[in-house]
């Protein structure tokens, strides 16, 4: 028996060692003093010196934050407003349009990015920011729609039901009530959408311009060349920056103990 119950540990802990062993290795050897990864020559800093002093790597760093900012925000007024509205519709076809909403997370990237280049290219849009923004914000937008409408489904309808009997418009309510509440959930959406922005790579490929190159296209282009310990640190900052979102994204979402038992105690 005890053998038993020691082996869901074991499998968790190989599970985990196969996800989070390469990554450690990665910020590992972005320390290396030796140009060759797999070989330990010395602590060092000198590949971070390398890589701030990348102007190709900082351009394209660029043009992902504002690729991430535009596609999270435009993402974030879509999502918001679909969700606010499937909660106010009485459709029959109600659950099939919200699991049409979701599908982009449920699709291949591949086939995704083949999707919007051939869309792209028959309506004649020509690839650069443009179509990365409007691609990106097509698979952004999921995220945010579930974590708002989640976020509705659970708030008490007797606050805007109250300022209607109060004499507010439905637009007042949306704005000084509604929006407010959801707020949490569409800034920890809007955080989770930036960081799966800012680190795709496939669809990025297939709606790029030539002279529109977003950080992790410029990696992954960088890496059919051989890998330098350059890009290992570049991996270890990005590692981070996302572990941050992520972080934030987790806090922003969720509810505060003392409003929750405040709430229950009301009820």
């Amino acid at each position: 028996m005890k053998n038993r119950t020691k082996l869901p540990n074991i499998y968790l802990g190989v599970i985990l060692a196969l996800l989070y062993v390469p990554i450690l290795l990665v910020v590992f050897y972005s320390f290396n003093e030796s140009k060759i990864s797999s070989v330990w020559g010395g602590f060092s800093l000198k590949w971070y010196e390398a890589l701030f002093r990348d102007k190709a790597l900082f351009k394209a760093l660029g043009n992902s934050l504002i690729l991430g900012s535009a596609s999270c925000l435009c993402a974030a007024v879509i999502g918001t407003l679909g969700a606010y509205g499937m909660t106010k519709a009485r459709l029959r076809t109600k659950g099939a349009v919200e699991y049409i909403s979701t599908l982009p997370i449920m699709i291949p990237e591949i086939i995704l990015g083949m999707v919007f280049m051939a869309f792209f290219s028959l309506i004649g849009i020509p690839f650069g920011m443009g179509t990365l923004v409007l691609a990106h914000t097509a698979f952004c937008i999921p995220y945010i729609f579930m974590l708002v409408k989640a976020r509705l489904v659970g708030m008490d309808p007797s606050l805007a039901e109250a300022a209607l009997d109060l004499g507010a418009s439905p637009q007042r309510v949306f704005f000084d009530i509604t929006l407010p509440l959801v707020a949490p959930a569409i800034l920890s959406g809007m955080l989770l959408a930036f960081a799966m922005s800012i680190d795709d790579v496939i669809i990025s490929v297939f709606v790029t311009g030539v002279d529109t190159n977003t950080l992790p296209v410029k990696i992954y282009t960088q890496l059919k060349t051989g890998v330098t310990p350059e890009i290992n640190a570049l991996c270890t900052l990005l590692f981070g920056a996302v572990l941050v979102l992520c972080g934030l994204a987790v806090w922003l979402g969720r509810t505060p103990k003392k409003k929750r038992t405040g709430s229950q105690e009301e009820s």
